[in-house]
């Protein structure tokens, strides 16, 4: 597995274009320790300043665990709905939960869907399907009027971004649309449970609070964009500033206090929660640099260096078998 490894980090280096410079601090500080054996695969993470939301990967009923600032249970949301693979979490500004039951690891879902939970605790189902076949999605972005972006986690960095095509239906299906792709580089970040190949793999989205900047995560790594008019997929055509997310089991939520501290979190008891002061401020201050040519909306060539087809069909062979390995280290329901 290890020389496997090696090799898919070697290939996706090829198509890996100039990696964005990384920010400071580069090294974020601990805000709790997250004890509870009840939260041992934490998936997704949201704070109102006071209290973080929290939720598991996968399980078999809806649970958002509301915390308070050191990490200790408050209270247990809760819904009879049994879903597939809850893989992330967002909060609008109304207080309005969304679950993103969007994981599928064997690539055999027919629907996946949003959990919307009001204030009040009340759950809606929304069903959504692609355009183009299945996907493993873990990461969820709303933008300031309410719009999902669902953005895949791909083994060669290439992720796929996707929103509903029209309203919601309840419970549908809705059909998704693509709207663009978000090309991951390789770093050398070190954490994640694969190696380098997690340092492409989007894991958990977030936006602050007033969508003026949007996150996404990999095992290993943050990628903060700068939204001033608060459009998503215009700030994912952006180069992002990144913050190094080193050492994390399993990273995989990500979100972003009021203030714009950028906080973090891996599956395991036991795992803190760390915090980026400032960060939201970086990239608020890069929003005056240019597009980046392999953000969304580009080619599959772009980058530089070897062109994308080319290296990825070489590519897929090797990353295929480090995957399946991969694939085994995590529980999923059938």
């Amino acid at each position: 597995m290890r020389w496997v490894v090696a090799c898919a980090a070697g290939f996706l280096a090829l198509l890996s274009g100039p990696v964005p410079a990384s920010a400071a601090p580069a090294a974020p500080e601990p805000l709790c320790t997250m004890k509870d054996s009840r939260i041992g695969e934490l998936s997704g993470l949201v704070s109102d300043g006071s209290k973080l939301y929290a939720i598991n990967d996968g399980g078999t009923k809806v649970q958002v665990f509301v915390l308070g600032r050191d990490c200790k249970v408050q209270k247990v949301l809760t819904d009879k709905t049994d879903p597939f693979d809850v893989e992330d979490l967002a909060r609008t500004p109304d207080g309005t939960l969304w679950l993103s039951d969007t994981g599928d690891n064997k690539k055999g879902r027919l629907t996946v869907a949003l959990l919307e939970m009001s204030p009040a605790g009340k759950l809606t189902l929304h069903r959504l399907t692609y355009p183009d076949g299945q996907h493993d999605t873990e990461a969820l972005i709303m933008d300031k009027a309410g719009t999902p972006y669902l953005i895949t986690k791909d083994i060669l960095g290439q992720a796929q971004v996707y929103r509903p095509s029209g309203p919601l239906g309840s419970p549908g299906p809705t059909n998704l649309e693509k709207v663009g792709t978000v090309k991951i580089e390789t770093t050398d970040t070190q954490g994640g449970p694969v190696g380098s190949i997690g340092s492409v793999l989007v894991t958990g989205g977030a936006s602050t609070a007033d969508g003026s900047v949007v996150a996404l995560r990999t095992y290993t790594d943050a990628y903060l964009y700068p939204a001033p008019d608060g459009d998503v997929l215009a700030a994912l055509q952006r180069t992002p500033v990144r913050v190094p997310l080193a050492g994390e089991k399993q990273g995989e939520s990500i979100a972003f206090d009021p203030d714009g501290t950028l906080l973090s979190g891996s599956e395991g008891v036991g795992q803190p929660i760390r915090a980026v002061k400032g960060a939201a401020a970086l990239a608020v201050a890069s929003s005056d640099e240019k597009p980046a040519s392999s953000a969304a909306g580009g080619s599959a060539s772009d980058g530089g260096g070897v062109p994308y087809l080319p290296a990825a069909g070489i590519a897929v062979a090797v990353v295929g078998l480090g995957w399946f390995g991969f694939s085994k280290l995590r529980r999923r329901r059938g």
